[in-house]
């Protein structure tokens, strides 16, 4: 599960390349999310950890959507 700002910054991407056609820099990130550079950076490494993204520290500015929504998660304790 997303926590809210990497939630955010998932749907900002999203909704930027198909506005743009391009996904936004991490300054634009920066902009439109209120944190800073490096708050920025360790949100889109968590998104490539899970991966709803491609993203490399050494070229913060490209940035791949693989998956524009969050994924549903399944629980052991559904049906509860």
């Amino acid at each position: 599960m997303l926590q809210d700002i990497e939630r955010k910054v998932l749907r900002i991407i999203a909704n930027f390349s198909v506005g743009r056609r391009r996904t936004p820099t991490v300054d634009e990130l920066c902009v439109k999310t209120g944190r800073s550079r490096g708050g920025v950076m360790e949100v889109l490494a968590a998104l490539a950890r899970e991966p709803y993204i491609e993203w490399d520290r050494s070229r913060p500015d490209d940035i791949k959507l693989l998956e524009a929504w969050e994924r549903k998660e399944t629980s052991r304790w559904s049906g509860r």
